[in-house]
């Protein structure tokens, strides 16, 4: 019997050992629940308590963890989402990745807060949770398939068509190290290659159904809540007609978009492959997570020169940076092919199109030659190119059997000065926002736990005139003690608290777990946390969860093997590009060098980025 609980969390967390086939149901209490929340913090604190130290990410001590929030499945803007998390197999340390859609929805209609997976299975199976009914399926039939072939097979087997599933493809199956899982066929948990722990489990799918709704405390309140929303809506405008793309053309005016591996910074032809370029010629309408009014997800048909099913969805923005401009393509159908394979394969689009961009400047500059990639010629606008790697690192053949390991493990096995051509930090492929325009999102890559992410984070030119969303942004920092805004070029002490309390305002949205997009404010966030939960709970309490969570995973990384040394950029960024907006700018090495230690202080972390026992006393990590 679980614990007593609030309202928005069931009590129970499904532990499924795949090893001996063992299924346990374990109870949570409100301390545990109060004290990391759900979501992100409940996956930090499970693999930093339960993973033993150096044990092999791909191997059966690994585990894989999907957590939801107390806000998970409750009818309001956002709430659809959860957070997945293991060790990562691309770069060593923690991983945890959020998505959308409606499987996290159901799942908390199944009675469950989280669903903790270890061991590996001796034969290919899928998870199916049926209300109270947990089974382990067989899925030897299911191998080799794609994700919408998987979805179809699962849905029609459990008589069924609204099972919802998170799911892997051959690039999981194949142990891609940055293959991701599916939830459905476009909600991704992208990053960090979860999909390929998913695989080394034998595990091609998480098939939930479920038909209780999550109490809410106070239904009044978040009544209020959704009218605020509706009321403001417009502020949501520029997503629901053009998803994350809507401002990809500025952002090659002022130099925030990628062009060939970070390597040039102007991209003329950028207006054939933005937002508005899809909704012109290519988009069939738009789609929804849970209970979320917004619909900012691209569906896309194309039928030449590629054939394009719409069921993928379409490409975003990470996407049409990653497979388009820093690739130096400018069809829009080979980007959405290209998105549609990824989709089908479950692989994640930023490091496949940072690793294809890398490889193709290895290419241009001998590195690689036509011998080693079987007379494909890897250079920079070649889109046929591109469509193909992502096939051959999916089945690893070839030359995509040294992609598959990411850019930084391939240039370590190239050599000859390739590794000044992996943009990766800690191993992890870097997002399309250009750091020498973003010093306060330069940072947050450097010291994140996971990786450079830039949803856990801070975007520099949203705090100033550059982005319409100015206003919003500054004005809810200044109850925080942000009164003035900080230049986007700064980087110094304001800038990095700056950081600091925008990187924590992302935790508490992942660990709630609520889409970041939406405007909720810090205070709102309070709010919307107590009327489901019935907590007098504040914005204090809430940065203090947050700051508990960065903390943990930061020990995670810490037993691990990481240092400060790992905490750092790229050498390209500290030289300017060769063309476009950023050709007269650069990084500087001190400069950012006083940023990380100011920001390893604020966060009571030591000279060697390493949390102190005060700190850890203080936040109650024990």
């Amino acid at each position: 019997m679980a614990e007593k609980v609030p309202s928005g969390y069931n009590g129970k967390i499904l532990r499924v050992n795949l090893s001996n086939g063992r299924i346990d149901i374990e109870p949570i209490n409100e301390q545990f629940c109060r004290k990391y929340l759900g979501g992100a913090g409940f996956v930090s604190y499970f693999l930093w308590k339960e993973l033993p130290p150096k044990i092999d990410p791909l191997g059966p001590d690994n585990k894989l963890i999907f957590a939801l929030g107390p806000v998970t499945g409750v009818s309001l803007a956002g709430s659809g989402r959860h957070c997945v998390g293991a060790k990562s197999p691309l770069t060593g340390g923690i991983a945890k990745s959020e998505t959308g859609g409606f499987w996290g929805a159901e799942l908390k209609r199944a009675g469950y807060d989280a669903v903790i997976i270890d061991g590996t299975s001796p034969k290919p199976v899928y998870l199916w949770i049926n209300h109270s009914k947990v089974s382990i399926q067989d899925a030897t039939h299911l191998w080799g398939k794609n994700t919408k072939e998987t979805q179809e097979t699962i849905r029609t087997e459990l008589g069924d068509h609204k099972v919802q599933l998170a799911l892997i493809g051959p690039a999981g199956e194949n142990l891609v190290r940055y293959a991701c899982i599916m939830n459905g066929l476009y909600d991704t948990a992208g990053r960090g290659g979860l999909g390929a722990v998913m695989g080394s489990k034998g595990l091609k799918a998480v098939a939930v159904r479920g038909g209780k709704a999550p109490s809410v405390a106070n239904p009044d309140a978040l009544k209020e809540l959704r009218q605020w929303f509706k009321e403001n809506q417009t502020l949501m405008a520029g997503f629901s007609n053009f998803g994350t793309s809507g401002g990809m053309q500025r952002f090659e005016e002022i130099g925030n978009l990628p062009v060939r591996n970070f390597r040039d910074n102007a991209f003329p032809q950028v207006n054939k492959i933005t937002s508005r370029a899809i909704k012109d010629t290519i988009r069939i309408g738009m789609d929804g997570c849970f209970a979320c009014p917004v619909r900012c997800k691209k569906i896309v048909k194309v039928d030449e020169p590629y054939q394009v099913d719409s069921a993928y969805g379409g490409p975003e923005y990470e996407t049409l940076g990653a497979l388009g401009s820093n690739c130096g393509i400018d069809n829009l159908e080979a980007i959405a092919k290209g998105n549609e394979l990824c989709n089908a394969y479950g692989l994640d689009t930023l490091s496949a199109g940072c690793t294809i961009a890398f490889a193709m400047e290895c290419f241009e500059n001998g590195l690689l030659t036509a011998k080693e990639t079987d007379g494909t010629e890897l250079r920079f606008g070649n889109q046929k190119a591109m469509l193909h790697l992502i096939e051959l690192i999916t089945k690893r053949e070839g030359i995509g059997d040294l992609l598959a390991e990411g850019s930084s493990r391939a240039a370590e096995k190239i050599g000859k000065g390739a590794e000044s051509f992996a943009m990766h930090i800690k191993k992890y492929e870097i997002p399309m926002h250009e750091p020498r325009l973003n010093k306060g999102l330069s940072l947050g890559y450097m010291v994140n736990p996971h990786g450079p992410d830039h949803c856990c984070n801070m975007v520099d030119i949203t705090l100033t005139g550059l982005n319409p969303q100015t206003d919003i942004l500054v004005k809810e920092a200044v109850p925080l003690g942000m009164i003035e805004p900080v230049p986007y070029d700064d980087i110094g002490p304001r800038k990095v608290a700056l950081l600091k309390i925008r990187q924590l305002k992302r935790i508490i949205s992942d660990s709630l777990v609520l889409c970041q997009f939406l405007p909720y404010s810090y205070q709102q966030l309070a709010e919307l946390t107590a009327a489901v939960t019935g907590w007098d709970t504040t914005t204090t309490e809430q940065l203090r969860v947050a700051e508990r969570t960065l903390t943990v995973c930061r020990l995670f990384n810490v037993r691990e093997g990481f240092t400060d040394d790992d905490d750092k950029l790229p050498e390209r960024f500290f030289k300017p590009t060769t063309d476009g907006a950023m050709a007269n700018r650069k990084l500087d090495h001190a400069e950012m060098d006083r940023a990380k230690r100011y920001y390893y202080a604020l966060m009571g972390w030591d000279a060697n980025g390493v949390p102190t026992p005060g700190k850890l006393e203080e936040l109650g990590i024990v």
